[in-house]
């Protein structure tokens, strides 16, 4: 995979387990990041340091030149004590404990659900702002669920410096990558319904369901019985509804946060969505295929113009060439690519558009997003 070759800031020392996969480390474009370290930055923990998300924090704040005072970076017991190197400084990975937040004015969580119910609140209490990449608090009333190209006005209330603790969500990184194309053209014609089919890389997944990719490649190809240890069948050339639990009403819990999250952020009860989640074998970045009914009529040229001015996305749509978004040219980018954009010719006029999305799940399906959440309050 090219990004292993790639230079990149962020250099684990010891210990470094299935976490510290090749498959997680960035690309990072050269950048005068190192100048991040600043007086008047906030201070910054970064939790579940260790894990792909984690690493992708640090590789986007660095990458950003986000600016910090200081920084903790933040893991499982299992973790704490390993040496890690960030923009030419080390530190040792600390233990995530209640006393951790302490002086922490932003903290970026990606630890999982339980993690984040358990210690974000105590974040807050400490008077931390804490961006959170879990599913734990979207639904929550009080929570902002923030897209900053999409809805930064959800978030306009909370302040740095007022010593006043915060909760903001993070959405999924479907829903985050189907927003970004979607929302442009909800703007100027209003979206009625939406139906969502995802085609969901390992990244997803974690780490160690990209290394089990790879192996399940390698295994097939040799003639060999496939490691099935992440997913219950096999990934590597096939594809299967998404491993999330299903719910009672058939769909799984990947679909219905689509549903949910989408409402939430567009403050659209009415909207009307509907998804399904599939795992394919792909190593990195998810790609969406999205239809559009629209109250109001909107032409190809018209929706085409407006995406390729919307801030965060990148139309390739050469119908000539049949060149259209892919998830590797999408892998490592910040960017949400969009193409395939006709007319739903199911629909009479110009009320209904097809369109194929992708975007990097690790990066604006999480470590971007949140990152740039940090960003709107500085």
């Amino acid at each position: 995979m090219a990004a292993a070759a790639m230079p990149h800031r962020l250099h684990f020392l010891a210990g470094a387990g299935p976490a510290f996969s090749r498959f997680s480390k960035p690309h990072l474009r050269p950048s005068s990041a190192r100048m991040s370290l600043r007086e008047d930055g906030p201070s910054l923990a970064v939790v579940g340091v260790t894990g792909a998300v984690g690493q992708e924090f640090l590789s986007v704040l660095s990458d950003r030149s986000f600016p910090y005072r200081s920084i903790k970076l933040l893991a499982s017991k299992r973790s704490a004590g390993k040496h890690l190197t960030f923009e030419d400084k080390d530190y040792v990975v600390e233990e995530l404990t209640p006393d951790s937040f302490r002086g922490v004015e932003v903290a970026l969580f990606s630890a999982g659900g339980s993690i984040s119910k358990q210690f974000g609140p105590i974040a807050v209490d400490c008077g931390s702002v804490v961006v959170d990449n879990s599913s734990a608090f979207r639904m929550d009333e009080g929570v902002p669920l923030v897209i900053p190209e999409v809805n930064p006005e959800a978030m306009a209330h909370i302040k740095l410096g007022s010593g006043k603790g915060a909760l903001i969500a993070n959405p999924n990184c479907s829903t985050i990558i189907c927003l970004m194309a979607a929302t442009p053209l909800h703007r100027r014609a209003k979206v009625l319904r939406m139906v969502v089919s995802t085609y969901q890389a390992a990244s997803g997944a974690g780490a160690a369901a990209m290394e089990e990719l790879e192996q399940q490649t390698r295994e097939v190809l040799e003639g060999k019985e496939p490691t099935c240890k992440i997913f219950k069948q096999q990934y590597a050339f096939n594809l299967f509804s998404h491993n999330a639990p299903i719910m009672s009403n058939g769909y799984n819990e990947e679909e219905m946060k689509l549903v949910k999250e989408t409402r939430k952020i567009w403050n659209e009860i009415n909207v009307k969505v509907t998804a399904t989640c599939i795992r394919v074998p792909v190593m990195r970045a998810h790609a969406e295929s999205v239809n559009l009914q629209f109250e109001k009529p909107l032409d190809e040229e018209t929706a085409k113009d407006i995406l390729s001015n919307a801030p965060g996305v990148v139309v390739i749509d050469d119908r000539a060439a049949n060149h259209f978004p892919t998830p590797l040219e999408v892998s490592n980018k910040d960017d949400v690519a969009v193409g395939r954009i006709r007319r739903d010719v199911s629909q009479d006029g110009n009320y209904g558009l097809d369109i194929f999305v992708c975007g990097d799940q690790i990066r604006k399906g999480a470590a971007l997003n949140a990152v740039q959440i940090a960003e709107m309050l500085l």
